[in-house]
């Protein structure tokens, strides 16, 4: 039985399906446009689980436009906020063979997935109107499955995990892993996990926002926590 690739809030049946689903966004566009917001989000979730993300995303993504290779052929090109710029294959990133590090951080989402459960919720008890709040970036009245738990920029998911592992010096090789019902692979150890799930409530700026959002570059450049921010 193949196992379920999910990739943001997305799950795919098969590493196929995956391929096929960003094939299909690549080949909607022209060369030298910019993808729209829902398939801009697409690949920003797609960069996450790249094993070096932070420095893919450096001082942050403004946007994603398809470039034109040798041949006439199309690749995604990540847009810096500074001008810099760089391609990004998804077919090398699908297609890889998960790393230490992005095992450790698939454990690690799984740990807080109860958090940012309970945090959306909360939201939703608190200012929902006939079904629906307001999306914290956009104002938009939309429903919940309409909306994420949004890490915040700078200190994405992922950035929590990586100054998480330089603090605790974690050695992967050490990690041991739980594999409930077959889903994804969870932290053996009890304390580890707790350790984690605090640091994350420490450390995470959280919004409840669009699922198709675009992050402007006002939004990515904010480093110091807003009112509006929400915490576990």
């Amino acid at each position: 039985m193949r196992k379920a690739i999910e990739i943001g809030e997305k799950e795919f049946a098969s590493k196929k399906e995956a391929l096929n689903h960003y094939k299909a966004i690549l080949n909607s566009y022209d060369f030298g446009e910019t993808l729209k917001s829902n398939d801009f989000y697409d690949i920003l979730d797609l960069l996450e689980t790249h094993p070096n993300v932070i420095e893919k995303i450096g001082c942050g993504i403004d946007k994603v436009r398809v470039a034109k290779l040798k041949y006439d052929t199309k690749s995604f090109e990540l847009v810096r906020i500074d001008g810099s710029t760089e391609y990004f294959s998804y077919t090398k990133r699908i297609n890889a063979p998960k790393t230490d590090f992005s095992r450790f951080r698939e454990a690690c989402r799984q740990a807080i997935q109860e958090d940012l459960r309970n945090v959306k919720l909360s939201y939703f008890d608190k200012y929902s109107k006939k079904g629906k709040v307001k999306c914290q970036e956009t104002g938009e009245l939309l429903k919940y499955d309409e909306l994420n738990v949004d890490h915040r920029q700078p200190n994405t998911f992922s950035v929590i995990v990586d100054r998480f592992v330089e603090l605790k010096n974690i050695d992967f090789k050490n990690i041991d892993y739980l594999t409930i019902d077959g889903g994804p692979n969870e932290l053996a150890d009890k304390k580890l996990k707790e350790d984690f799930r605090q640091y994350h409530k420490d450390k995470a700026n959280l919004r409840i926002v669009k699922k198709t959002l675009n992050l402007e570059r006002s939004f990515q450049a904010r480093v110091n926590r807003q009112k509006k921010d929400l915490k576990i």
